[in-house]
């Protein structure tokens, strides 16, 4: 595989200076600030990236204060109370998406959240506590524990967060590809502790963080 370096230099040729490179790329979250949003905002953010799959964002976004509204401003304590009868009145609201299974998934996804802070003494400390340098496991902890966090949702929903996270998107995985690391979505565990490794290796080579990584990786594919 390609060290960070060539990397580097090739985000340079593209945008002709480390400034431009430099204003293009994300800052990720302190553990602080990670720690600092309530466990209603974490399932605010969960559910925003589960209606978000499939649909076109604007269109989620532009809907969400309702949906705020319709769920108690995301307090899991309030929210894991919804039963079925209480769903079934959503899926006549008008103001929301009403996809039966991602409403379903809201209240479940609650409960999550409230068992974890039972745990760790809030949602937060989950996110803020694990090391990037196994990010992948927190994308399985997610995907198992959670209700619909399968494929890409478990990784963006941590780049939404603004937790430290590398996103295999599609340029992604062809950048890995073309450096023969894997050949196509991680979907293993065996692939993403391969791609894993591949960005610890650059996070020490270069210092950055993934969420930099990520972006620096996907742009040495060519369009």
């Amino acid at each position: 595989m390609k060290d960070y370096r060539w990397i580097h230099e090739y985000c340079l040729n593209r945008f002709g200076s480390a400034e431009a490179l430099e204003a293009r790329l994300p800052q990720p979250c302190e553990a602080v600030e990670l720690k600092a949003l309530g466990d209603d905002r974490y399932l605010s953010v969960m559910s925003l990236r589960i209606f978000r799959a499939g649909l076109k964002h604007s269109l989620v976004d532009a809907k969400w204060p309702a949906f705020e509204q319709a769920f108690f401003g995301f307090d899991p304590q309030k929210v894991v109370l919804m039963g079925g009868e209480h769903i079934e009145r959503l899926m006549q609201d008008a103001r929301l998406i009403r996809h039966l299974g991602k409403l379903k998934s809201v209240p479940r996804n609650a409960q999550f959240i409230l068992d974890v802070a039972h745990e760790r003494g809030a949602f937060g400390n989950l996110v803020a506590d694990w090391p990037a340098t196994d990010i992948v496991g927190l994308w399985r902890y997610l995907t198992k524990h959670g209700c619909q966090l399968g494929g890409l949702s478990a990784p963006r929903y941590l780049r939404m967060l603004g937790k430290d996270t590398f996103v295999p998107s599609n340029d992604v995985v062809a950048a890995l590809a073309a450096q023969g690391i894997v050949d196509r979505v991680p979907s293993s565990q065996r692939d993403q502790a391969t791609v894993q490794a591949a960005f610890n290796e650059w996070h020490e080579q270069s210092g950055r963080p993934f969420c930099q990584l990520s972006m620096m990786l996907a742009y040495t594919v060519n369009h």
